[in-house]
């Protein structure tokens, strides 16, 4: 049995004609939107919501503006004979308990739902009897940082002593280093209200004893003690107060241009796209990659086809989802301006009814982040760290002949000289983001940032508000420069000496890529180990030329260094040992391990990675893991042979894929049972490692395979033919580029506010028919004032020569 949800008739002949599959549930939902004072409360006329886009606009459905009623059929194929559900009667019981698990399953939409509180909070059994400390301490109206740490974000105040803590990221989405809860589990002093949400109407309060978000019925006696009068305090759209600090509301009202009156922009191309409660980073993202040409025709320009040979389960269709959401963002349907008569009815009314612009992505997100252990979580990414999750998806998942994701990918040659033999070493790898250090040193405002830290220390002295931020001005040559010049190689093992020596590394550009991306490195660590952002203000070019930077190669007089790979450490007697005594025996680098396994990849495959790579850094061991995380013995240990033994599959590249590798019968007859030939059904198998869930999307990729297939054909000529897919999926034909002039002009940029990529906000910009908007998740607008100097990712497009 198959569900649809809105596909065309036509596409379900084209899957019935495919599979003979003849029986199908078809779901409609009929919107109704309510009309007070209306018979009935509705309008009398009903939208269908389709799996298309209608349940993917912004409208909410089940608010109190809508009422719905589902409808359910059994069609039966190819007479298209339909039975309304329920029907207990006439259909079988095997029949009517799948209708019944299909209807009662939950959709992606639910299944993304954020947990959230609804039910009315209660009031906190301490709130009446709690006790205060006469101590002293008056809180300043701001200036406000953790008595533990620097934080300046995500602060408590205990009510009992007026202690100023950092809480958890899970309080409120913002990151924290937990000090609020320590502080409880200390002295045991139980409620704690968040600075930055006091208002006259009442304020967040948590209760560490009941572990939950209370009320506090006496809150303003509470804030008294502490000298906090509730009928001053102000909140601003951001959880901030008018009159808070400076460096912390800055950056927001500069990003997202607050405070300027911005015209907004409908049409195709202008549509917005709803905040999930944690998905602004995917939002920015994706509005950047769905205004480049080569991502509009291989998903949109595609998308008939796409849908026609969709799989038999399309939510879990990488480029069916691609192609419904850029279809949502280019069409138009979805960013329409309101109606003049909508206009006047509302001034006339003196009320601001909100357009239902814009579409949800849940479907999206649900697809694109599953299995992921940060992207499926409620927490707030890393922008850079999604762009490169989703460069990795569109990889896996060809789309026709043209592979949109060329257009990001440049070759990197990568210089290493032994300093003590003068040899040298060239290396290429596979990069799609320039990453620049931030240049602290070559500031151009040093004496300003000098006195700032002066006044900043004072006031904080003094519990005053901090004076008004300034940023380090850095120039983008100094970044750039930052980026070419040598780097020291840590345990830089010398093939000519055969030992440990010192080294350094240079990077070029082997060739230059269609749409260059720029990231601007922000995020570090402190001496503490606390992540922290770097407030600095970057000279972004428009026009950017890096033809200097071409990899010229071995020049003459140069000579390469031996190709000798380092000596493989043995334990004295490997029987004796664990697996674990013998990896620490081997020499991998266990930070570049640590990196990797923080985005998400298995350990052992992380270690796997950097073994094989030679411990040349996170980077080099990440495109192994792109290359290699398809293969049977991805996340399996790492085996090294003691004596010249056959090495694992992660050293060979397909050594686990072969002639003799034949897939198991019992899938290739579920596939044949699904009207395929035996031939295909191999071919299938054997071209994605005998997944049965990625064979049956790659027939439905390439129907012109299903046609010329012949049952008579040799069966050599089929594995040679699955070989050849899985040498061009693998790439050993070399990595697909797009050379070109190193030229380039900004098109886009990625901007985050926040202390860290675990919280704050992703916002972005670019530049259409002449001009620059603002994507600010549903907000659509142009924009008056770019902040380019406070971008975090840029996208620069090749200028034809």
């Amino acid at each position: 049995m198959n569900t649809f949800l809105g596909f065309g008739r036509e596409h379900i002949e084209r899957h019935y004609r495919k599979t003979g599959q003849c029986v199908y549930l078809h779901l409609k939902r009929h919107v109704r939107e309510k009309v007070p004072g209306a018979s009935g409360g509705a309008l009398p006329k009903r939208r269908n919501a389709k799996l298309f886009l209608d349940l993917e606009t912004n409208s909410d459905l089940n608010g109190d503006d809508f009422e719905y009623e589902d409808e359910a059929k059994l069609v039966l194929f190819p007479d298209h004979y339909e039975i309304s559900l329920p029907n207990i009667e006439e259909l079988p019981a095997l029949v009517t308990i799948a209708c019944d698990a299909l209807l009662s399953a939950k959709s992606p939409y639910r299944k993304q739902e954020p947990d959230s509180w609804e039910e009315e909070l209660q009031a906190s059994k301490h709130a009446k009897t709690l006790v205060q400390l006469d101590n002293g301490v008056r809180i300043p109206p701001s200036g406000w940082k953790c008595s533990k740490c620097d934080l300046r974000e995500n602060l408590w105040l205990n009510l009992t002593d007026g202690s100023v803590l950092c809480g958890k990221w899970f309080f409120d989405g913002s990151g924290g280093n937990g000090h609020a809860v320590e502080h409880y589990k200390e002295t045991g002093y139980p409620l704690a209200v968040k600075l930055g949400t006091i208002t006259p109407d009442g304020a967040d309060v948590y209760s560490f004893d009941e572990e939950e978000p209370v009320l506090d019925p006496h809150i303003a006696k509470h804030l008294a003690h502490f000298g906090i009068d509730m009928l001053q305090m102000q909140v601003t759209e951001n959880g901030l107060r008018d009159n808070d600090i400076k460096p912390r509301v800055s950056e927001w009202e500069v990003i997202q241009e607050s405070g300027v009156k911005l015209k907004p922009m409908y049409g195709p191309g202008y549509t917005g796209m709803k905040n999930l409660g944690n998905s602004c980073y995917l939002n920015a993202v994706m509005q950047i990659i769905f205004s480049i040409p080569e991502f509009q025709r291989a998903y949109v320009g595609n998308l008939p086809r796409i849908y026609d040979y969709s799989p038999l389960d399309p939510t879990q269709d990488f480029n069916t989802q691609m192609a419904k959401l850029g279809h949502g963002l280019l069409s138009g349907q979805y960013s329409k301006p309101p109606m003049k008569s909508e206009l006047i009815e509302q001034v006339m009314k003196e009320e601001h009814k909100p357009q239902h612009n814009g579409i949800s992505p849940r479907m999206f997100k649900a697809f694109i982040s599953k299995g992921h252990p940060e992207f499926s979580s409620n927490r707030q990414q890393d922008a850079q760290e999604f762009f490169l999750h989703l460069i990795n998806l569109v990889e896996r998942n060809p789309v026709g002949s043209e592979n949109p994701s060329d257009v990001f990918r440049f070759l990197v040659e990568e210089r290493t000289q032994c300093c003590q033999s003068r040899k040298v070493r060239y290396t290429e790898r596979v990069d799609y983001i320039m990453q620049l250090p931030v240049a602290m040193e070559a500031a151009t405002n040093k004496d300003e940032l000098i006195a700032y830290e002066l006044k900043r220390r004072e006031a904080e002295a003094a519990r005053r508000a901090p004076p008004e931020l300034v940023r380090a001005k850095i120039p983008f040559s100094a970044c750039l420069q930052a980026f070419s010049e040598p780097n020291n190689v840590e345990d830089f093992w010398s093939s000519a000496l055969q030992a440990k020596s010192a080294g350094v590394k240079t990077s070029r550009f082997a060739s230059f890529p269609e749409y260059l991306v720029v990231q601007i490195k922000k995020f570090t660590f402190g001496l503490d180990w606390i992540p922290k952002k770097l407030d600095v203000s970057v000279d972004m070019p428009d026009f950017l030329d890096i033809n200097h930077l071409r990899a010229t190669g071995l020049q003459p007089g140069e000579e390469e260094l031996p190709d000798i790979a380092p000596p493989i450490i043995i334990p004295d007697d490997p029987k004796d040992r664990t697996m674990n005594h013998f990896m620490d025996s081997l020499d991998i680098d266990e930070s570049s391990v640590m990196q990797l396994a923080e985005m998400g990849f298995p350990l052992e495959a992380c270690r796997k990675a950097v073994y094989y790579t030679g411990n040349l850094g996170a980077e080099v061991a990440f495109n192994w893991i792109i290359a290699h995380m398809e293969e049977p013995d991805f996340a399996e240990p790492l085996v090294v042979p003691a004596f010249g033994g056959a090495t694992s599959s992660g050293a060979t590249g397909l050594g686990a894929v072969g002639l003799d590798n034949q897939p198991p019968e019992e899938m290739v007859a579920i596939i044949i049972s699904m009207g395929f030939q035996r031939n295909l059904a191999i071919q299938a198998l054997k071209a994605t490692n005998n997944n049965l869930e990625r064979a049956l999307e790659w027939i439905f990729s390439r129907p012109e395979l299903e046609e010329e297939s012949e049952p008579a054909l040799d069966v050599m000529d089929l594995e040679n033919h699955a070989n050849a897919n899985i040498l061009a999926e693998t790439g050993s034909e070399g990595p697909r580029i797009k050379d070109g002039p190193g030229r380039y002009e900004l098109f886009g940029f990625i901007s985050h506010m926040g202390t860290s990529t675990m919280s704050g906000h992703y916002v972005c910009h670019l530049k259409k028919e002449g001009r620059w908007v603002i994507y600010n998740d549903l907000r659509v607008c142009a924009s008056e004032r770019p902040p380019k100097d406070q971008g975090y990712i840029y996208f620069y497009h090749r200028i034809p020569s």
